[in-house]
């Protein structure tokens, strides 16, 4: 299969898989965050703690699209990463581009193409999602999926928002 090819939002360090028009679904959504976070630190964080019943959600995902051929994900390991670069794997996502700026993480099969875009802009975090369908089976599977895949973004980036603006204790020496 061919890959799509990486379109970025005008103006933006947004990354999606071609201009929202076309694609098949599109979700952006940012939060302002208590100091600016690297796209990389920003995974990191949410990763750590997945939200409750996404380990469940992942299971019954695996379940049900074994059966049409879709490859086992497992969900979240919550391993941090130090460093990534373009190739490298984040859980069942490939790297397809790392800055500064923002993180850029596809997964690809048969059925469709999602690409997830975490970008910073000083304090301002935004994680985008963009899927092209491919066939019946893609378009069905995104149907329950694009709806909850809003609410755990918006979720994620909640709990962020409050992790970073939570002062820390200082220890003393």
């Amino acid at each position: 299969m061919a890959q799509a090819t990486c379109f970025t939002l005008p103006g933006t360090a947004i990354q999606v898989l071609c201009p929202p028009a076309q694609l098949d679904f599109f979700d952006s959504q940012s939060v302002t965050l208590a100091h600016a976070l690297p796209p990389l630190v920003a995974w990191n964080m949410v990763m750590a703690q997945p939200l409750p019943g996404m380990a469940l959600a992942f299971r019954i995902r695996d379940a049900i699209s074994a059966r049409f051929g879709v490859q086992r994900i497992g969900g979240f390991s919550g391993t941090p990463a130090d460093h990534v670069a373009v190739g490298d794997r984040l859980d069942f996502f490939l790297v397809e581009h790392a800055s500064p700026e923002a993180l850029t993480l596809t997964a690809r099969d048969r059925h469709l193409d999602v690409m997830t875009c975490i970008s910073a802009e000083g304090s301002r975090l935004a994680i985008t999602s963009s899927v092209l369908t491919h066939n019946r089976f893609g378009r069905a599977y995104m149907w329950p999926v694009g709806p909850a895949h809003r609410l755990i973004v918006r979720w994620m980036l909640a709990r962020l928002r409050r992790q970073l603006a939570t002062p820390r204790p200082h220890t003393l020496p």
